[in-house]
């Protein structure tokens, strides 16, 4: 009874520390052996609760998804309070993001940059993390009352996504602020329309 007590609590020891080995040093540059040192969690459990590396680090990008995109809405929707004001917000919060000593770009982007076979498991995962991403940022188009809801939302996105390969890539956090200034241009752009006829 011990044993499956405990179990859970190891899981989950093992999944925090690949995520944050995954995303400092990349996937394929953390091995099975500094998973298991750093986690300090045997090799033997390890194996126990993931038949391989490959379940692992589905795992933990699973892991990843929930906890990043619940801190990131939540960060949005602290910050402003009505859905036009939010999709700004959106840049704000990424900029907060790039500027802090943790920053190494989206996971999701260096996991398929280190993984280029298409149809895979991972690649799935991390496909359907940028579509709820973009999703979040659909719903607020349509609260805000977007000419071109679907549009906007994935030029949004877009933009998010070069802020974010930007600030890492040429170590820019400017790069969430420059992406805001033209987020504001197609918000205001799907935003100015005239009243319906009645």
């Amino acid at each position: 009874m011990k044993r499956n007590s405990g179990s859970p609590s190891k899981r989950e020891q093992l999944i925090q520390t690949a995520v944050a080995l995954f995303a400092k040093n990349g996937i394929h540059a953390t091995g099975i052996d500094t998973i298991v040192e750093q986690s300090g969690v045997t090799k033997k459990t390890l194996y126990a609760h993931f038949r391989s590396k490959e379940e692992l680090v589905l795992a933990a990008l699973r892991q990843y998804d929930g906890q990043f995109r619940n801190s990131f809405m939540r960060q949005v929707e602290t910050k402003a309070r009505t859905p036009k004001t939010r999709l700004l917000a959106i840049f704000d919060v990424a900029e907060s993001w790039f500027s802090q000593r943790s920053f190494y770009g989206c996971m999701f982007i260096n996991a398929v940059g280190e993984h280029s076979a298409p149809n895979t498991s991972l690649r799935y995962v991390c496909s359907d993390f940028k579509r709820m991403m973009t999703e979040f940022i659909l719903g607020l188009c349509i609260k805000m009352g977007a000419r071109n809801p679907q549009q906007l939302a994935e030029e949004l996105a877009l933009l998010l996504e070069g802020a974010i390969v930007t600030a890492q890539v040429s170590q820019i956090p400017d790069a969430a602020k420059i992406a805001k200034r033209a987020a504001a241009v197609l918000i205001e752009k799907q935003s100015s329309h005239e009243t319906p006829q009645t």
